[in-house]
């Protein structure tokens, strides 16, 4: 639990609260100016705890993966170099839809180690809603 303090004390002047009075009224996140998720969290644990789990995706099927600290980085790297040479740039928005795909974290955080913007949507949208989020 120590590291998780150690990250999570950098964003919040306090962690415990004595009520929810008090947690409504001096709980406060402070956001550095540039925070990237990617930088500031996956990729602190990649550096400091590597082999520590940090996704568990799991099928219908029964079919598992667990992606570690160091699994991210490396993945979501190599996702922001394709998106990279597709012309993806910061600033840009992105429609993203994996249905239920372990690929859908990755890319998100190769579209967020780029700057891009991700726009997650269900594989249910249509036309319509496509149309609607893309204009």
């Amino acid at each position: 639990m120590q590291e998780w303090t150690s990250l999570i004390n950098n964003f919040l002047e306090q962690i415990d609260f004595e009520s929810y009075d008090a947690f409504y009224a001096n709980f406060k996140i402070n956001i550095p100016e540039n925070f990237n998720f990617v930088y500031d969290v996956v990729d602190r644990y990649a550096r400091e705890q590597p082999e520590k789990k940090a996704l568990v995706w799991c099928n219908d099927d029964g079919e598992e993966n667990i992606f570690t600290f160091a699994d991210l980085k490396y993945y979501s790297e190599k996702a922001a170099n394709l998106f990279s040479e597709y012309g993806i740039k910061k600033g840009d928005v992105v429609k993203l839809t994996l249905k239920g795909r372990y690929e859908f974290w990755i890319c998100i955080l190769g579209l967020h180690r780029i700057g891009a913007i991700a726009l997650p949507g269900t594989h249910m949208l249509t036309t319509r809603d496509l149309k609607y989020r893309i204009e």
